[in-house]
């Protein structure tokens, strides 16, 4: 780990790592406020659904391993750069990276805005990226031309 490194970073590192539910819920404050600003609907607030999630992620990747590749502090924003990986239960595999921008207060986490997504590696190259984003202004209609 790079950076700043606050010890509810720590804290909830360690407790994603050794499989500690409520280690890593204690991380939280009681009024949490997640916010997912790509998909709003998954924003939440509050400890429980911090349980539920994560009672969900140990039960179906029970070797997670997370790593934060890089942090910085600034005032009570903590920037997070996290990798998180393991196999699945279901023998699928699992991988996710993403920033995560906490709010601290004091020695709880209070805040998170949210991007941290599953890896797709089959989601085709930048020029099929941006035709999926922007649409395809070729008229091809994602045909090539000839």
């Amino acid at each position: 780990m790079s950076g700043s490194n606050p010890a509810v970073l720590q804290r909830l590192l360690t407790a994603v790592n050794a499989h500690d539910l409520d280690a890593l819920v204690g991380c939280f404050a009681g009024d949490y406020r997640n916010e997912t600003p790509a998909h709003p609907q998954r924003g939440f607030r509050g400890q429980d659904q911090v349980r539920r999630n994560w009672t969900q992620i140990f039960a179906g990747v029970p070797d997670i391993s997370a790593r934060v590749t890089r942090s910085s502090a600034d005032g009570d924003a903590l920037w997070t750069e996290w990798e998180m990986s393991g196999p699945r239960a279901d023998e699928g595999g699992f991988l996710m990276r993403g920033v995560v921008i906490f709010g601290v207060t004091g020695d709880l986490i209070t805040s998170a805005r949210f991007y941290l997504e599953p890896v797709d590696e089959d989601s085709g190259g930048v020029d099929d990226a941006v035709r999926r984003v922007a649409g395809d202004a070729s008229g091809a209609g994602g045909r090539g031309t000839s």
